[in-house]
């Protein structure tokens, strides 16, 4: 198993956001994490991603316990992280920001499946067209592909994924759900937040429901997609 979070608990203050929170995602797998809004799904990525630390409860990465490791600790063992703001640097180039993500600023020539610039731009043309522009000057979606290439660029093997289709068109939502599976097809593992059931639906192996800070549901997507009383209860408006 790649990623196993075992009985986590996260607060705010007092808040609890996350109680006795429990996921896994394997080699390979596209997980998706649903639920309505203040569940605590971007609080779980966070948990990760050590954005905030657990107050109990484990994050276990390639059979390490990494919990409360600090961010840059945690993407050197191999996650990237794509927040639901993207974070890219609005006064740099594409290429510049690109550039940011390699870890220790160099990339290891001799892993033939190493992320370079040059696979970036082949899963993403539009940026190379858009190499030379600054990110504010890029759309919604240009600056979604960019804050993903980015991460790629450190050469993960789970990249976390928050709300990547949130305020985009249509067409733009399908460009981008097109791109998390072109992706997983390279074996990049990705645990995907998304509040769009459709995209979910369509790329996800697995999927993990949240009510109120923890699980309601875990299961297969032909599962959840069985089962409409989950569906009603949990994800529907």
């Amino acid at each position: 198993m790649l990623l196993e979070i075992n009985d986590l608990n996260t607060y705010y203050d007092e808040s609890r956001v996350l109680q006795d929170m429990s996921l896994k995602v394997d080699h390979g797998e596209i997980v998706a994490l649903l639920g309505r809004n203040g569940m605590g799904k971007s609080t779980t990525l966070k948990s990760i991603m050590g954005l905030v630390t657990p107050r109990s409860g484990k994050v276990i990465y390639k059979g390490k316990d990494i919990t409360g490791f600090p961010p840059y600790k945690v993407a050197k063992t191999g996650i990237g992280y794509v927040p639901e703001e993207r974070w890219i640097f609005p006064t740099l180039t594409v290429m510049e920001n690109l550039v940011m993500g390699i870890k220790g600023g160099k990339i290891d020539k001799n892993n033939p499946n190493a992320w370079t610039v040059e696979k970036i731009f082949k899963h993403f043309p539009s940026l190379e067209q858009r190499q030379k522009s600054k990110g504010a000057n890029l759309s919604g979606g240009e600056q979604q592909m960019l804050a993903v290439g980015r991460s790629l660029m450190g050469n993960p093997d789970l990249i976390l994924v928050d709300e990547p289709t949130e305020g985009l068109a249509p067409l733009l939502k399908r460009e981008v759900r097109d791109m998390l599976e072109s992706i997983s097809k390279t074996g990049v593992s990705i645990l995907l937040v998304e509040h769009n059931l459709k995209v979910a639906m369509s790329l996800a192996n697995r999927v993990y429901v949240m009510k109120k800070a923890c699980v309601a549901f875990a299961g297969k997507v032909e599962e959840l997609a069985a089962h409409d009383e989950i569906r009603k209860k949990h994800l529907e408006i």
